[in-house]
This record gives structure tokens, C-alpha cells and sequence, in this order.
């Protein structure tokens, strides 16, 4: 009898994608929905790029192009990471990919064999420990813990290196927490990634927004230059969501299995997105700045609410554009406060446990929205908090 292929049943989807197709049918229905579950900027591209992308389509870029991307996007994606992150890369080593997700897949596909071990921060993004499974991998969590200021331990993940480990994943700023990883938490991380010789897949779609200091990427330690990839993308830094737009960042040796990957799967990314990305990266409105700034103030503003909601405790995060609000005060789990929320409040959250086991004590808000939209959001949970109200504790 024909059937699925079994690494299917390992994988898993996403709960901030589940929570927003229960929204819609709610919002079909009439019901009024504040879409607080997506990490989705509610900015769009300037008009600088979305011209650049039209004019690439006058000249006719709408063929197929390199495989691994257009050189002069390459060109510039290298000039702005030496930029904004202080660390020197070839445009030879870097590879165009149609949004980060499938960055991320391919590289770990091309390194990864059946039974490697695969360090993941958990809470952390799903994809992690779901594309480790189904490639045959085995998904080891180390903890982003509350006690820890949401830091990885380095003695944690000291601890939970075997002789099977291959890969550490990181993530910073992080989705769900926010946290910017320290430079002394990272410069460990790079040691223990030496010293057992480790590959590093370093997740840095969210570099450019921070909330203050200087952004540092795994790859400016001692020794990482010949193991780290870096995943980076439009999606986020440049509200480019829907344009699908991702890099890969690799070691000279890794690129040909790379471009291998592309060959045998999406052939080569768009020309005439690619095109328009080169005007992005230029940003001569200042589109990345504004938003940055825009979304800091709308951070204050929406921790600052949240924690006058009963049972919440809100941590502004150093980085991104999450809102990861602790709950155990509430004394209800964070899959009834979210079904509270969107049920009888309109308001969209992420259980944290969607995240992995260790956020089982929080729910995630996307700040990605405006001013007024997050007031609006945190006067419906008012209203409907008298739910846990009455054994909630400060």
C-alpha cells in the first residue's frame, strides 16, 4: 500500500501559523481579530525598491540567472555585512536563496548525516529541531531559562556535547525571546565549537534590529570563519516578507554542495527580486533605521502595558520584535490564556510551548504592529483578564 514517507511524521509546523488560520476562520465569521501572532513588520519595502524591482522587469531580468545568485547582489550583500557587522566575507561565498527557511534547510541538509546531534536553543525557533528530524538527525535543546536572563549556558551546552554532535544552532537576536546573546556567552560558544569541532549555524536574521550597542556576529570569533554559516534574509531588517529572499553565508568548501542544492531544487532565485534587494541593501530613505526606531518606541510602550495586565511579567527584549511575557502569575496555562485571548478578546498569541518545552510559562506577542493596534490589543486583554483575575499573583 503506498504511503508517506516516514521522515514526515517527524517534522512538525508551526504554532504561530495554526493560531493565525483560527484566526481567519474567526475573522470570516466577523469577528474583529488583532493579528498579534506573525513576525511579520508591518512596514513595506521603500519606493526606491519596489521602482528598482519594476525597472529590472522593463529590462527584461526576468530569466534564468546564476545559480547561486546574481554577482552584484553578492557583491553587495558582502560590502554590507563588513558595514553593519564588521566581519569580511567573499561574495564567492555567499549564496542567493528563495527566503531563509530554505537557507537554513539546505545547509543543514548538506552537513548533516542520519544520527549527527544538532544543538538548538530552546524556546527557540521550530524549524530547528523539525528539520533536524527529518533529515535523520537527533535535535539536542539547551536552554534560554528566565533565570539566565535568557542566555544560553555555555556549560549547559558544554554539558550536552557527545561524541555524535555536529552542529550548534544559535539565534541572536532570538526568536521568541528577543535576546541578543552576549559577548561573553558567544565568544564561549565559539570556543566550544573549536575545541570540539563543530559546524555553527548561526541565525541572524534579526542583526539589524537591536535596541542599542553594536551587533556581533558569531563569525568575528577566533576560529569560526572555517565552520560558520550565517543565515540572513529581506524578510525581516527590510520588510520584504512576501518578496522570498534569503542568504547563506558559507565556508569556501561548503558552497559547491550549495549550489548542488540549488541545481537539484529551485534552479536560482528570482533576477528581478534580486535586483531589487540590491536596492534595499543601498537604503538611501533610511527605510531600516526609521523602522528600528519606530519599533524600540512601540517596545516601551507595549511592555509597559502588558505588565499592568494582571499576572503578566514583560521583559523588554534587547532585540527584535517579540514581546516574551511570562504567565505562571496568571495561574492558568499559556494554551487557555491564548485561547481566552482569541476567543473572547480578538487578540492572536503564540502559546509559548509552540516554541519548545521551556516556554511553556510564557505566550509571544509580535510588536511588529502600530502604536494603536498594541493599545487596542492590551484593552481587550484587560477586559477579558478578570478570567484569571482571581488567582492571579504579583
Amino acid at each position: 500500500m503506498r504511503s508517506i514517507a516516514s521522515r514526515m511524521s517527524v517534522m512538525s509546523g508551526e504554532g504561530a501559523l495554526s493560531v493565525f488560520a483560527r484566526a481567519k476562520e474567526l475573522e470570516a465569521q466577523g469577528r474583529s481579530i488583532i493579528h498579534l501572532e506573525l513576525g511579520e513588520p508591518d512596514f513595506h519595502p521603500g519606493q526606491s525598491v519596489i521602482d528598482s524591482a519594476a525597472r529590472a522587469l522593463a529590462e527584461g531580468k526576468d530569466r534564468y540567472c546564476n545559480v547561486i545568485g546574481v554577482p552584484a547582489l553578492r557583491q553587495k550583500i558582502a560590502a554590507y555585512l563588513a558595514r553593519t557587522r564588521s566581519i569580511q566575507v567573499l561574495p564567492d561565498n555567499i549564496v542567493i536563496a528563495p527566503g531563509c527557511k530554505i537557507a537554513l534547510f539546505q545547509s543543514m541538509m548538506a552537513l548533516l548525516e542520519p544520527g549527527d546531534e544538532v544543538l538548538y536553543p530552546n524556546p527557540g525557533f521550530p524549524g530547528y529541531p523539525s528539520i533536524s528530524l527529518g533529515l535523520g538527525a537527533v535535535p539536542v535543546p539547551y536552554t534560554l531559562s528566565a533565570r539566565n536572563q535568557l542566555q544560553p549556558d555555555p556549560d549547559e551546552v558544554a554539558s550536552k556535547i557527545t561524541r555524535r554532535t555536529r552542529m550548534l544552532l544559535t539565534n541572536s537576536p532570538g526568536n521568541p525571546t528577543g535576546t541578543v546573546y552576549t559577548d561573553a556567552v558567544q565568544r564561549a560558544l565559539a570556543e566550544l565549537a573549536v575545541k570540539h569541532d563543530l559546524w555553527v549555524l548561526s541565525d541572524e536574521i534579526y542583526a539589524r534590529i537591536i535596541y542599542g550597542g553594536e551587533y556581533l556576529s558569531m563569525l568575528r570569533y577566533p576560529g569560526m570563519a572555517e565552520r560558520t554559516l550565517i543565515i540572513d534574509g529581506f524578510s525581516k531588517s527590510f520588510a520584504m516578507t512576501g518578496w522570498r529572499l534569503g542568504y547563506t553565508v558559507a565556508p569556501p568548501e561548503v558552497v559547491p554542495a550549495l549550489s548542488l542544492m540549488v541545481v537539484n531544487t529551485y534552479t536560482c532565485v528570482a533576477e528581478f527580486t534580486q535586483y531589487a534587494a540590491i536596492e534595499a541593501l543601498r537604503d538611501p530613505e533610511g527605510n531600516t533605521p526609521r523602522m528600528v526606531a519606530e519599533f524600540a518606541r512601540r517596545r516601551d510602550q507595549f511592555a509597559r502595558d502588558l505588565n499592568r495586565v494582571p499576572g503578566f511579567r514583560c521583559l523588554p527584549p534587547d532585540g527584535a520584535f517579540y514581546a516574551w511575557v511570562e504567565i505562571t502569575g496568571t495561574g492558568i496555562s499559556a494554551e487557555e490564556l491564548c485561547r481566552i485571548l482569541l476567543e473572547d478578546a480578538g487578540v492572536a498569541a503564540i502559546p509559548g510551548a509552540a516554541f519548545g518545552s521551556s516556554g511553556k510559562d510564557f505566550i509571544r506577542f509580535s510588536f511588529a504592529s502600530s502604536m494603536a493596534t498594541l493599545q487596542e490589543a492590551v484593552e481587550r486583554i484587560q477586559k477579558v483578564s478578570s478570567a484569571w483575575q482571581a488567582t492571579a499573583v504579583r
